[in-house]
């Protein structure tokens, strides 16, 4: 059977914070190995949409599809298993243990071996985790951190750290990789190599969907841009058509009053 092109879709989702609306009516989908963006002014609900689509909110009404079928965000920790991976706005590695360490926490989420094969050792066991420990090498070296695989998370600069999360999501071989803010606190050249890292990952067949203030980096980087305004999709569309929306241009720079 053949892959839909449709890799995720929303249908009229909402999202209500007791009396609060933050979403409302929100539909979008997601083609199969794009770059996708979302961004809007503070407060627009990019954060509230971007915690459904990976299982840290439930949606309150609508319809979340997923690699052809009916999901739902209930448990965040089965999000591996269905194939989405996302990096937080603010870093979340474990800074005590190594680069190494970070990577194969990841590769976690592949491996079989249960408690018996992790105490007694067995041949299954160590098979998966020399492979767990080449594929974690593999992939620092693939996100471009330079530094010995034993260096502690917390020695690593904040541009490394920030590629660290990426190759720890990396690893859980995702089919969506959901990057809430990648770019934050990156300077001019961090931030271009960001890019590039971003266009390769997309090269190799993953699909990646990212929530940004950076809205140059958006705009020179994804095939396709949704923005959110009060909750509300007001545009979707390739970058030179949402850059020219005037719903767009009135959201980040407000409209003359009539």
């Amino acid at each position: 059977m053949s892959k839909p092109a449709t890799l995720l879709e929303l249908s009229c989702v909402g999202k209500q914070f007791g009396g609060l609306s933050a979403l409302k009516d929100v539909s979008l989908h997601i083609k199969r190995g794009e770059i996708y963006g979302l961004i809007g002014p503070n407060g627009a609900g990019k954060t509230t949409l971007f915690n459904i689509i990976t299982g840290l909110y439930q949606l309150s009404s609508g319809e979340f599809n997923f690699n052809g079928d009916s999901y739902q965000t209930t448990k965040s920790h089965l999000l591996a298993q269905a194939g989405i991976a996302r990096t937080f706005q603010n870093i979340r590695l474990f800074s005590h243990l190594t680069a190494l360490e970070n990577v194969m926490i990841g590769r976690h989420a592949k491996t079989h071996a249960g408690v018996f094969g992790a105490l007694l050792r067995n041949k299954t066991t160590r098979s998966e985790e020399l492979d767990s420990t080449n594929r974690a090498r593999d992939l620092l070296r693939y996100v471009g951190i330079s530094k010995p695989s034993q260096t502690l998370a917390k020695n690593l600069s904040y541009g490394e750290q920030r590629r660290l999360e990426i190759a720890r999501a990396l690893a859980t071989e995702p089919l969506l990789l959901a990057l809430d803010e990648p770019a934050a606190g990156m300077n001019a050249t961090e931030t271009e190599s960001l890019k590039a890292l971003l266009q390769n990952i997309r090269a190799t067949g993953i699909t990646v969907m990212l929530i940004e203030h950076d809205v140059k980096l958006i705009m020179g980087l994804c095939d396709r841009v949704a923005v959110l305004d009060y909750g509300k999709k007001i545009a979707e569309g390739v970058p030179d058509e949402v850059r020219q929306n005037p719903a767009v241009i009135a959201a980040y720079l407000g409209a003359e009053d009539e």
